[in-house]
């Protein structure tokens, strides 16, 4: 058969060319609508806000810590003395920095163990109605006001860290640290219980949903292997919530730092550096500045700004530490999962 191009029959419309669809992409870019353009700008304007309180706080800290330090006669870092209102002014830092650590570290490693313990009951071994509750009450005590722990902790706790204290002392007073003279219990290791208690509730609850959001398909994975309980959590779930369970640790970190009246009113403040943890005296960046603020002179509030700095530049390093561990174990968190 014969096939002939039909003369009369109009020829095919060419067709069109059709971009790249990086270039289709690249086009919906450019053409941004108002709305986006606003969004971008107050997001854009809303960092750049942040970054401008932040410079604007350590600018004012530092000046007024320089006016302090520069009439120092003292030694700011190593001086046990706290007179900025004498002739000459002498003050340091030295017990404060020892105190704010120890009470952290204390704080820190009764807390962190006790609220990932916590966490993993409440995601992978309670009921669903048992967990509920638990979860319940450990924001109860996330939402109770500083000044409350201060009180409990002043007129129960305190009362009842004699035993605790005598135990230590008779078992572990051979150390040193743990010896006990028989004064009262207001010491860096009772703040230290005092500030594990109120931070818990922050790292439990972060380290909470980090683990619900645990693949369950790696958990399943691995009871199919024939893992127990124990060796999913070991192998699945702890390493998927490890960048989470630190960042829950830095949050608890910076409450424990930064903590004020409560360790104002269980602490019995000195400037003295004990051996033992059981000795009362000691003190803090923040119980410092709170005790002693509304009765300081104009040099003596420019002394306890210098020592706010200390903190400031602390509670900075601890973040950025935090953040360069996160990056390094970063193919464990649940973003890149």
């Amino acid at each position: 058969m014969d096939i002939t191009t039909d003369p009369q029959k109009p020829a095919a419309a060419p067709v069109p060319h059709q971009p790249p669809a990086k270039d289709a992409e690249r086009a919906a870019r450019g053409a941004t609508r108002p709305g986006d353009r606003i969004f971008l700008g107050l997001s854009r304007g809303s960092g750049i806000l942040v970054l401008a309180i932040m410079a604007a706080i350590a600018a004012f800290l530092t000046y007024r810590a320089w006016l302090a330090i520069s009439e120092d006669e003292a030694n700011f870092f190593t001086s046990f003395e706290w007179n900025p209102s004498g002739t000459p002014p002498e003050f340091g830092i030295a017990v404060l920095a020892f105190g704010t650590i120890v009470s952290s570290i204390i704080a820190m490693a009764i807390a962190v163990p006790i609220s990932v313990g916590i966490a993993l009951f409440i995601t992978h071994y309670a009921p669903r109605k048992l967990g509920g509750a638990i979860a319940y009450v450990i924001d109860l005590l996330a939402a109770v006001p500083s000044i409350v722990y201060g009180l409990w902790g002043a007129l129960f706790l305190v009362p009842h860290m004699d035993g605790l204290f005598g135990w230590l002392d008779e078992y572990l007073g051979w150390t040193g640290i743990f010896e006990w003279s028989g004064g009262a219990p207001r010491s860096l290791l009772t703040v230290g219980i005092l500030l594990a208690i109120m931070i818990l509730p922050i790292i439990t609850n972060v380290s909470r949903e980090v683990f619900r959001q645990v693949p369950r398909m790696h958990e399943e994975a691995a009871l199919a292997l024939g893992a127990t309980r124990w060796e999913v959590i070991r192998m699945s779930v702890i390493p998927f919530g490890r960048s989470g369970i630190i960042s829950a640790s830095m949050l608890g970190l910076g409450r424990a730092l930064g903590e004020t009246m409560a360790v104002a009113m269980v602490l019995s403040p000195t400037f003295d550096i004990n051996a033992s943890l059981l000795d009362p005296g000691g003190g803090t960046f923040a119980q410092n500045i709170a005790s002693k603020f509304n009765e300081a002179t104009v040099m003596g509030r420019d002394a306890l700004i210098a020592s706010g700095l200390v903190l400031f530049v602390i509670t900075l390093l601890v973040n950025g530490g935090a953040r360069m561990i996160i990056a390094r174990r970063k193919e464990y968190s649940g973003a890149n999962a």
